[in-house]
């Protein structure tokens, strides 16, 4: 029996993509405020690069939870290591920053090597 016999089989996360960068903040911050952890990965494939957030839908039908990766993708890199994201009642605002601001929600950019193997 070889070793990868006994290796469980990595399911792949469903990924949907998102029409544009303040969506994909939008939808971060909204996990952030909720008191989850969260950050944004960035990965570069085909000259293209992707942003995007692991999120589990949980309890799917009789599944435990269900894997997602909602992207955003553009054909250059993001000037920053943050997305900073506000909400009042002007409306929203979005920057990509090397740093944080005061009053903003701000949600990491971790940049990864490659491709992560669940995608």
């Amino acid at each position: 029996m070889s070793s990868g016999e006994n290796e469980a089989k990595i399911e792949r996360a469903i990924k949907v993509k998102v029409e544009t960068l303040g969506d994909l903040a939008r939808l971060a911050s909204s996990a952030t405020t909720l008191g989850h952890m969260v950050y944004i990965i960035h990965y570069e494939e085909n000259s293209k690069h992707y942003y995007g957030v692991f999120i589990v839908f949980r309890d799917y039908y009789k599944m435990y939870g269900l894997p997602m990766f909602y992207y955003y993708e553009t054909e250059k890199p993001l000037n920053g290591n943050y997305i900073l994201f506000k909400m009042d009642d002007s409306g929203e605002q979005l920057e990509v920053a090397k740093g944080t601001k005061p009053g903003y929600i701000t949600i990491p950019i971790v940049n990864f090597s490659k491709k992560p193997e669940i995608l």
